[in-house]
């Protein structure tokens, strides 16, 4: 198994940064008055501008985690997005998926903070621009 090793944080990273992106991406389809809506639901100020803090954070850092560039910064951003999602929104609702609860939004925020810890791994952009990671 030693010989898979390389794999395990290209498959993190492209699960991960898949998911985020389509969310982003569903996030911008349904346009940035209704997420500005939901921000300011939740007590942000400015919504607007935290409305496109989300959705680029979602989007774009997915779409780095997918490449593995700038992998380490990607993940801190989507960690951040996936606090706020946790305490927020999910951790009130119980554990469960199926009440909105914080489960997956709790594996997404390990996920990322894994990523954010090991970095990018062999198969990514970083490895290739930067050769140390």
């Amino acid at each position: 198994m030693d010989s898979w090793r390389d794999y395990a944080p290209l498959v993190l990273r492209v699960v991960t940064g898949l998911i985020f992106a389509v969310h982003g991406w569903q996030k911008l389809q349904g346009g940035l008055p209704g997420v500005a809506g939901f921000v300011g639901s939740l007590g942000f100020p400015m919504p607007e501008v935290f409305a496109v803090l989300l959705i680029a954070a979602e989007l774009v850092g997915g779409i780095l985690l997918i490449l593995g560039l700038l992998t380490r910064w990607a993940a801190k951003s989507l960690i951040i997005v996936s606090l706020v999602a946790l305490v927020l929104v999910h951790l009130p609702n119980g554990f469960s998926l199926s009440t909105g609860g914080y489960e997956y939004i709790l594996l997404l925020l390990a996920a990322s903070v894994s990523l954010a810890l090991s970095g990018p791994g062999k198969w990514s952009l970083d490895h290739v621009v930067w050769k140390n990671l």
